[in-house]
């Protein structure tokens, strides 16, 4: 007796073709994500000289203003000291941030060069690698300005006031807002816990303004 083919249709999923592999989107999307990676690592160069200077700029003169201001009181010497360090640290962090990320730099590009005369490295690695380097340049022109502009907080809250011990309260207070805030978007830069670092600059700012002012009262009263 001769058997006859099932008629049943058979799996759908057994007759669906397999699917195309979209080797060109793919290669697209790997492209597009390595340029996203090295545009983040040049954002993220400045970033940290923007954000340093802005910080030490906010500190280092909020804590000359105060240490000067305990010897002497009126506003004209507290603002006159606060120009001063603004000028002297936003050139000294602009020159401090060309010279130390030009070390850096030129370590990696002797590295890289080694590696290339060893045959480690193509010419395109080669140039991929250099492109991901830090600009000097690019972190003394981003510290310099945010040095400047840290440094403002501390002179415009106290220039206008000619109370001395208003001034001073006024100054901590601008100061320390200034000090958690920074301290906020460092870490929202680094993606660390935001109060717990920016409390810990806050921290930091009001020991250094404390230890200043302490010490300078403490040699001014010797008659020094």
């Amino acid at each position: 007796m001769a058997t006859t083919p099932s008629t049943r249709p058979q799996n759908p999923k057994q007759l669906a073709p397999p699917p195309l592999v979209d080797l060109e989107g793919q290669t697209r999307q790997a492209l597009e994500q390595e340029v996203e990676v090295v545009d983040f690592l040049k954002r993220a160069q400045w970033h940290r000289a923007a954000v340093l200077g802005a910080n030490d700029g906010l500190l280092s003169t909020a804590s000359l203003m105060m240490g000067v201001g305990a010897v002497h009181r009126d506003v004209k010497t507290m603002a006159i000291t606060g120009v001063a360090g603004l000028v002297a640290g936003a050139c000294s962090m602009a020159i401090g941030e060309l010279v130390s990320v030009y070390s850096r730099y030129d370590i990696e590009v002797a590295q890289i060069k080694r590696e290339a005369m060893n045959k480690a490295l193509g010419a395109e690695e080669m140039g991929a690698r250099k492109e991901k380097l830090p600009s000097p340049w690019q972190a003394a022109g981003a510290s310099a300005p945010a040095f400047a502009m840290g440094a403002l907080v501390p002179i415009l809250a106290a220039v206008f006031i000619k109370e001395y011990k208003v001034r001073v309260a006024v100054v901590i207070v601008a100061v320390s807002v200034a000090l958690f805030g920074f301290g906020g978007l460092s870490a929202v830069l680094g993606k660390a816990r935001v109060v717990k670092s920016a409390s810990r600059v806050l921290l930091g700012g009001w020991l250094a303004m404390g230890i200043t002012f302490g010490l300078t009262k403490l040699i001014g009263s010797t008659g020094l």
